[in-house]
Formats: structure tokens, C-alpha cells, sequence
């Protein structure tokens, strides 16, 4: 003979479990304000220190300033350097990123599209390979990278140092195998008769992939664009190797490094140049973050 469990029982358990979601939630909640707290401390030593002079950094670097209205001195300071070009460096800079995420997306989504629908063993290795470059350091290649770029540069009679061109190349064969596991995945998703029936309209391959296929990568293009620009706009080592410190294209991570001397360090123009360099990126994230998510959900799950 079995016993039913009573209501007040029941009643029980459940209001149990609904304590312990409560209290689940509650210890996330604090977690993810903790992090969220940690993580702005850096911002904040930044953006606090530009309103500081040199003087004032060096005394207490985790003071509120005295004079707010010194940030905008420093900014005057930075534009108006003789050492640096920082207005060219960053037109130099958006130009970079610019040029390197239109090509990233137009070959990634065209390589991942035709390794999606030919389904042979060589497309499938050939993914495997740009899966695996994603974990290779860079700094095993960076000195093979910038040999050959020069015997590359010298046998086609077209300089890959120092130039744009040269940087958006390097750009690319770095950032290609992320972006075209990420547009792999959601190219699964896109119907196929949507392909078939363009070419009985007529359409070849080229129109197919750009008037069909191209238009709907639009979420998962915008994650592309926006995880690859987070990191050539901040990136500092590449551009060193490949256009040099002092070369005629900068970049703003390159111009920063001027404020830097062996017996001198100007940490008032260096932290103000730095605040400068993350307002365009941070400005960006924060418009476009709900589409870095939903690209990266959609890819993954398709």
C-alpha cells in the first residue's frame, strides 16, 4: 500500500526549490556585479588620469582630479605634438580597419559559403585547417610573416611593408579562419532552394552568392565585422612588424608609443591618447552588442 504524499508536503518541496533558484540567482547577480566592477577598474585608472598632469599621476594615480578641465588640455597637448601625428594616425587607423574588414567579410563568407555546399573531403579538411589556424600564437609566425611579406612585396613589384595594402593582406589571412568558421555555421541555416531557384533564373555562382546569399549574412556579418574590428583597431603588434614605428602609416596604438621615451614617460598624454583610441571602439560595442550576440547564437546553433 502506497502513500500519496500530502499537499502541505508538496507545498514544501516546492517552495524549496523555489528558494534555492532565488538564492542561485541572487549569487550570480552579485558575481556578475563583482566582475563587472573589476573590469572597470582599468577604464576608470584611464579616464580618471587624463584630467591629471604628469605630476599628479605620478603622486596618486587612484585620486579623482583636481581639475576635470585638464582632460581637455591634454587633448590639445596630444593634436598639437610635433613627435606625433595623431589626427593622421587615426584617419590611418579607420582606414586600416576599414579596408581590412571589407575584405575579411568578402572572402570568409565567399570561402565558407563553397566549403557549405560542396561536401567532399577535401572541403572538409580544408575547414578543419582554417579551424586549426585559429589556435596557432601569432607569435610563432610574426617574424616568418614579415620575411616572406617582404619577398612576396619583391617578387610581384608591390611593397606589403609600410603600406595599406600590406597591412589589410596580413589582416586578412589572420582574421579569415574565425570569421569563416563563425559564417560556416550559420551558411548551414540558409535554405538551399533559395540557391536553386536563382540559377533557373538564370543566375550564375557570382550573382547567386551576391544577390541571394550575401544579402541574408546580414546578423552574422555584423558579428564579423565588429569582432575583427574590436581587434585590428586595438592591435599594437602586427602593425609594429609590419608598417614599423616610425613608417609613413600609423596607426593610434603606434602613435601612443610616441609619448614613450627610454628616460621619459609622459603618462598625462599616454593614458589621455589611450582614452581617445577606446571611445570610437567602446561607443561601437555598445550600439552593436545585441547583434554580436544574436550572430554568434544564431552560427552556433545552425
Amino acid at each position: 500500500m502506497t502513500m500519496k504524499p500530502s499537499p502541505l508536503s508538496l507545498d514544501a518541496v516546492g517552495a524549496k526549490r523555489g528558494s534555492s533558484r532565488n538564492i542561485g540567482r541572487i549569487a550570480a547577480e552579485v558575481t556578475g556585479i563583482v566582475l563587472f566592477l573589476l573590469f572597470m577598474v582599468p577604464f576608470w585608472i584611464v579616464v580618471v588620469n587624463s584630467a591629471k598632469t604628469a605630476k599628479e599621476i605620478i603622486y596618486s594615480a587612484v585620486a579623482l582630479p583636481e581639475n576635470w578641465g585638464q582632460m581637455f588640455t591634454n587633448i590639445v597637448t596630444i593634436f598639437q605634438n610635433p613627435t606625433t601625428d595623431y589626427f593622421g594616425a587615426f584617419i590611418d587607423s579607420v582606414i586600416i580597419t576599414a579596408v581590412s574588414l571589407a575584405v575579411i567579410l568578402l572572402f570568409s563568407s565567399m570561402c565558407a559559403w563553397v566549403l557549405v555546399r560542396n561536401k567532399t573531403r577535401w572541403s572538409t579538411a580544408v575547414f578543419l585547417i582554417f579551424v586549426a589556424a585559429m589556435v596557432i600564437p601569432f607569435q610563432v609566425v610574426m617574424f616568418p610573416l614579415v620575411r616572406w611579406l617582404r619577398i612576396l612585396g619583391s617578387a610581384v613589384g608591390l611593397p606589403l611593408l609600410g603600406t595599406y595594402h600590406g597591412i589589410a593582406f596580413a589582416y586578412l589571412g589572420f582574421g579569415c579562419s574565425m570569421s569563416i568558421f563563425i559564417l560556416h555555421g550559420f551558411i548551414k541555416g540558409v535554405p538551399l532552394e533559395l540557391e536553386e531557384a536563382a540559377t533557373i533564373d538564370g543566375c550564375g555562382q557570382a550573382a547567386t552568392f551576391f544577390r541571394i546569399v550575401l544579402p541574408l549574412l546580414q546578423p552574422v556579418a555584423v558579428t564579423v565585422l565588429i569582432l575583427n574590428g574590436i581587434w585590428i583597431w586595438n592591435d599594437y603588434l602586427l602593425p609594429l612588424l609590419v608598417l614599423g614605428s616610425n613608417g609613413p602609416v600609423q596607426t593610434i596604438p603606434l602613435a601612443v608609443t610616441a609619448f614613450v621615451g627610454s628616460y621619459l614617460k609622459q603618462w598625462d598624454l599616454i593614458l589621455t591618447s589611450a582614452m581617445l583610441a577606446m571611445l570610437p571602439i567602446i561607443v561601437l560595442f555598445l550600439f552593436a552588442q545585441k547583434y554580436i550576440i544574436k550572430g554568434m547564437v544564431e552560427g552556433s546553433i545552425k
